[in-house]
């Protein structure tokens, strides 16, 4: 049965918590918070997409040297 009062007790502990969430530090900021229209989302997809693609663009270039630089200086000597 102690176990059983241990989940009771840790579930209440979790309740607590989520009642909490409108209430602490960031209220205000959940309170402002609204959706964003058609043409912020659009920009803020296209910024999003384009950082994805220069991080992996940059990392293919870093693959791509670490993988052909070693061979090409094997090759030189």
């Amino acid at each position: 049965m102690d176990i059983i009062k241990k989940i009771y007790e840790k579930q209440d502990w979790l309740e607590d918590k989520a009642r909490g969430i409108g209430k602490g530090k960031y209220a205000r900021v959940i309170k402002m918070a609204v959706k964003p229209d058609e043409e912020e989302f659009s920009k803020t997809l296209l910024v999003t997409g384009i950082g994805i693609a220069v991080i992996g663009f940059i990392g293919f270039v870093i693959f791509l040297l670490w993988e052909y630089v070693p061979r090409l200086v094997k090759w030189m000597m």
